[in-house]
């Protein structure tokens, strides 16, 4: 394990920038923190101290833990429409390079229809339909990336159909769901590792402009963008919510970003340093 981490040491570096910003996100409840959500008007817009370590915004609330629970709706509302845009892109991808004929037609016309809008378009005019909340930012940023994964993990898939192994398998009688999820999804997961991370990384932008217009997660709930939002208001009188809740933003996107190119790197033998 040393040796593979010596190896890999921007995957090794990636993977533990992640990982401590989500545990920290996870264990937010439990260590410690002030209440996100208690107002001490008398301590509004201080600066980093003893007591709150990031400072307070304009309703005394502390930047920290507010930073800390944001990181957890962000995480929440971009896993989720991740993990949606994934099942279902990736499913309508892979069905389309199996099938083929019209069914491949009407599935990437479909996927192209949705690749002709702006993505923030798109997203906006979702919400619009469903109302400004977390839940409505998450679908709508499933909607948005679902064509992205049908297209990525079409190409593949129709190399991988054309396999000998995939003959073969068709040849003795195996069920089409028997090749789809034992032949053709475990020979895409590589793909699908490193471009989830990857869109990660641009779903947390997503979501944090959604929620800097309002069209995310609602007040009082704790959220990056809303943070940013309400911060920029008092830039001049205190600049910290404002800078903190931005830094997180990039963190966490860049984190995730680095995660993804480091996976690929690692994954792609055509990338791999031969040793």
């Amino acid at each position: 394990m040393i040796a593979w981490m010596k190896r890999n040491k921007l995957l090794t570096f990636a993977a533990v920038f992640v990982a401590l910003q989500v545990l920290l996100a996870i264990f937010a409840p439990f260590i410690g923190l002030q209440d996100p959500y208690a107002q001490v008007m008398v301590q509004r817009m201080k600066g980093p101290n003893l007591v709150n370590l990031l400072g307070t915004d304009q309703l005394g609330r502390d930047v920290f833990a507010r930073i800390l629970y944001g990181y957890r709706t962000s995480l929440m509302t971009c896993v989720t429409a991740v993990a949606l845009a994934l099942v279902a892109g990736g499913t309508l991808g892979m069905l389309a390079a199996y099938y083929r004929g019209w069914f491949d037609r009407i599935v990437m016309r479909l996927m192209d229809v949705l690749f002709a809008f702006p993505i923030m378009l798109l997203a906006i005019g979702v919400i619009a339909v469903l109302g400004p909340s977390a839940w409505s930012a998450a679908l709508a940023i499933a909607i948005v990336y679902t064509p992205i994964f049908a297209r990525l993990l079409r190409g593949p898939a129709l190399v991988i159909c054309e396999s000998e192994y995939v003959n073969g398998a068709r040849a003795i009688g195996a069920s089409d769901g028997r090749i789809i999820f034992l032949h053709l999804l475990p020979n895409l997961s590589s793909v699908v590792l490193v471009q989830t991370s990857l869109l990660l990384s641009a779903a947390i932008l997503v979501e944090a402009s959604l929620s800097f217009l309002g069209l995310g997660a609602q007040p009082p709930i704790p959220s990056l963008g809303l943070m940013l939002s309400e911060g920029r208001n008092f830039l001049l009188l205190s600049p910290w919510p404002a800078i903190f809740a931005g830094f997180a933003i990039l963190f966490l996107s860049f984190g995730f970003n680095l995660l993804g190119d480091a996976l690929r790197d690692t994954l792609d033998p055509r990338l791999r340093t031969q040793e």
